[in-house]
């Protein structure tokens, strides 16, 4: 099944049916924020006065390995004819949803019907839970795959189809992060060691490529590492801030003070989830 034909059937009757997946673009800049279009096939209005309290993914950023991973939007929905279905996808690329180089949608019912995905659909108020699949392979929604040109802020579309046969879309309702996951090794050597003396904190940065589907050194561009100490029953502190070199590798040298634990942790970037390393512990004698 294409894409085009994925989001058609996915969307059901809300018109998403010019979808189209042409050559990717590497582009990284978010995609823009201005509100979009409404489309209302009867009782015309705002959606955005039919949807309450939305939220992708929990609110927080969804950071995507190589494997696939299974989010959820959710909302509640209100009209006086009641909610008959809730839809919403997340688009990256083109000038709406129409035009969209890639699609996160719902899964839909091995007869290829569109799941109602709201519940109590003859009352004016209706819960939304959308389940949604990123899956860079592009096995478990088959042609829906992710790359990496398609790390960044993607657009929500949010849609309401009404008791009364009404539709109302939003094909830029909100945005929401769609990120490369990263991981983050540490090794403190030497684990014991004299006060004063030397120790250096070694590790390894690397992020997902949804184009091989492995793990790969991230260095050019990831931006600053950080090397935090924590001595027994203390907090974690940032003690240097370094630079992961073209293959990932990173190395930092402090001197020994006190028995502790280090770690390194990355702060992610508009691309890239964050990483921290498990923590390594040092006896200072």
């Amino acid at each position: 099944m294409k894409t085009r034909d994925f989001v058609a059937l996915a969307t059901g009757a809300l018109t998403l049916t010019a979808l189209a997946v042409p050559a990717a673009h590497a582009d990284d800049r978010p995609a823009g924020t201005s509100a979009g279009s409404n489309a209302a096939a009867q009782e015309p209005g705002p959606l955005d006065d039919d949807i309450d309290r939305f939220v992708v993914n929990d609110g927080k950023d969804l950071v995507v390995g190589v494997s696939p991973k299974e989010f959820t939007v959710t909302f509640t929905a209100k009209h006086h004819s009641g909610i008959k279905k809730g839809l919403a996808v997340l688009w990256r690329g083109g000038a709406d949803v129409e035009s969209a180089e890639r699609v996160l949608a719902p899964r839909i019912n091995d007869d290829g019907t569109v799941p109602r995905f709201c519940d109590n659909i003859v009352l004016r108020f209706s819960s939304c839970v959308i389940p949604i699949v990123a899956d860079p392979k592009g096995e478990d929604v088959p042609d829906v795959d992710l790359n990496n040109e398609y790390a960044g802020r993607w657009n929500v579309a949010a849609s309401l189809t009404f008791n009364n046969t009404g539709v109302e879309i939003d094909d830029r309702f909100t945005t929401h992060y769609v990120k490369r996951a990263a991981k983050l090794t540490a090794d403190a050597s030497p684990e014991s060691v004299r006060r004063g003396a030397d120790v250096t904190v070694k590790g390894t940065l690397t992020r997902a490529n949804w184009d091989t589907h492995r793990y790969d050194g991230f260095g050019s561009g990831a931006g600053k590492v950080k090397l935090q100490f924590k001595k027994a029953g203390g907090a974690w502190q940032t003690v240097k801030t370094v630079s992961a070199d073209s293959r990932g590798k990173v190395k930092a040298t402090v001197k020994a003070s006190v028995d502790g634990s280090y770690r390194l942790a990355y702060g992610g970037s508009t691309t890239t989830g964050t990483a921290t390393s498990p923590a390594d512990t040092i006896d200072v004698r």
